[in-house]
């Protein structure tokens, strides 16, 4: 089966943010006791029978009946719960307009708790290596020929049957070999008290070497000798049984059934027979636990060479000992235990420089020498700070006066191309550019908003903003890009700053 990217793939499961909000201790409270009482078919709950039920654990002491409300209302938001008006409870109109309502919890709500249930006993599950899995396994495959003849009902409860041996199967020996392989496994091997249950342990896992070894042998054989024409008619068997069952909200996809079916059948084949030149999973599990079992022995070893090594080396101690014993005084003693201990106190120094090799044979002396800047440790050492000289941006100032004179001049010719006289007058105007209208509407309303109706252009010019004559209220000035209807406003230059001074 490959991977199909849908929308049901890739849209976000609003069910699952009770886990994570920031109240979701409460949250999950709440949908806990709505799981544990739909295991007992109590599905209808009222938000009284929530409140009362938290009030009596020490956490919920000032929990109140309106934080409840606010915590069902969040709940059902996010579709963990379902809700139904209960309109049996109203006796008047004020009751019916409260809305008192009963929650259930919904599907995806159900799965996820009991998702949570199984992740918190995880750790009280013990896997094991059950070779009478493998017997079983054996035994239902022999009945294939025999269910090629039986009916879709027979076929289906067969079907279910292996699969459920064959999960198991998969799922022990994976969580028993993952358990062996963890370092917390492999630090206890290492220790002596390991040593007591040694001898057990490696007879376990050898019983198991032996089971494996005869049924999957037994099963791969079995396999290669079954007819396809035998192995087809059951998996077709199995797939309509499956497609019979009914189903309440969910749409039955004989496609996706077919390819779950028949992946299970190609998963259980492989895990015998392997696949494209690949070893099979029997096979791997089975170097796997020799290679455990070759692991515990050497580790059993080392710690009793440790054992032996203690021992053989007591008669040095006990002679060095009677060393220090001879020595004259405490510098004579301090000298034998620099030759026989070497520094107690030894400083190291640590730098995150950039090695030229990673070997972990090369030498101090066979790498290059790198310099490190120590810095004092005093409370007010500061580094110095890097000064830079003043930079002259005169050429650039100079630059930009220059362009802008240019532009004011460009601006000021075009303008006065409009001028009748020293007036303005939007009535009276040709079409104009875009920017001749931004700079007329410009001055225009800056002489508006002025105090006295005056004001002063950008090379200082003095203008006085006339309102439109009676006969002549309203105006159409156009331009390049569309038409401006306004009143007929006159702009009417009065001097300039050079003339007024």
């Amino acid at each position: 089966m490959k991977l199909e990217i849908t929308s049901k793939l890739t849209k976000q499961i609003d069910e699952t943010r009770y886990l994570t909000a920031d109240n979701a201790w409460r949250y999950r409270s709440i949908l806990r006791f709505f799981y544990m009482e739909s295991e007992k078919m109590k599905y209808w709950l009222y938000k009284e029978d929530i409140f009362e039920e938290l009030r009596e654990h020490e956490e919920f002491k000032e929990y109140t009946l309106d934080m409840c409300k606010q915590d069902l209302d969040v709940l059902l938001s996010w579709k963990n719960l379902t809700a139904q008006q209960d309109t049996s409870r109203a006796s008047t109109v004020q009751e019916f307009k409260n809305k008192q309502f009963r929650y259930q919890l919904s599907e995806y709500s159900v799965e996820i708790e009991r998702l949570t249930i199984r992740l918190e006993n995880l750790s009280s599950k013990s896997a094991s290596l059950e070779p009478s899995l493998l017997e079983r396994l054996r035994e239902e495959l022999k009945k294939i020929p025999q269910m090629a003849k039986l009916s879709e009902k027979e076929v289906g409860s067969w079907w279910n049957g292996l699969n459920s041996d064959f999960k198991r199967l998969n799922q022990n020996y994976q969580d028993y070999i993952r358990d062996l392989y963890s370092i917390k496994a492999e630090e206890m091997m290492k220790t002596r008290e390991f040593m007591v249950f040694k001898d057990k342990f490696i007879e376990y896992l050898r019983d198991f070497v032996k089971g494996l070894q005869h049924h999957a042998n037994a099963i791969e054989y079995g396999l290669k000798k079954l007819d396809l024409q035998d192995i087809d008619s059951v998996l077709k068997k199995a797939v309509d049984y499956e497609i019979s069952i009914p189903r309440l909200e969910i749409e039955i996809n004989e496609k996706v059934i077919r390819e779950n079916i028949y992946g299970r059948w190609d998963s259980l084949n492989n895990w015998f027979l392997g696949t494209r030149g690949r070893a099979s999973e029997a096979e791997r599990l089975l170097n796997m636990t020799n290679d455990i079992i070759r692991k515990i022995t050497r580790y059993a070893f080392q710690i009793s060479e440790s054992r032996n090594t203690a021992i053989n080396r007591k008669e040095e101690y006990r002679k060095l000992a009677q060393m220090f014993s001879n020595c004259q005084d405490i510098k004579e003693a301090h000298k034998l235990s620099s030759v026989s201990f070497g520094i107690f106190h030894m400083k190291h120094i640590k730098s995150d420089a950039h090695r030229e090799t990673e070997s972990i044979n090369s030498d101090v002396f066979d790498e290059s020498p790198g310099v490190l800047t120590v810095k004092p440790r005093v409370r007010g050492y500061r580094e110095k700070a890097q000064r830079s000289p003043i930079r002259s941006n005169a050429e650039k100032k100079e630059a930009m006066m220059l362009k802008i004179k240019t532009e004011r001049e460009n601006e000021r010719q075009t303008i006065e191309n409009y001028m009748l006289g020293d007036t303005i007058d939007f009535s009276s105007l040709p079409v104009i550019e875009r920017h001749v209208r931004s700079t007329l509407l410009k001055w225009l309303s800056r002489g508006i908003n002025s105090a006295g109706g005056r004001c002063k252009t950008e090379d200082g010019r003095i203008y006085e903003v006339e309102a439109p004559a009676e006969d002549k209220k309203r105006c159409v000035v156009r331009c390049e890009d569309g038409d401006l209807e306004m009143p007929a406003y006159r702009i009417r230059f009065v001097r300039s700053v050079n003339e007024r001074t």
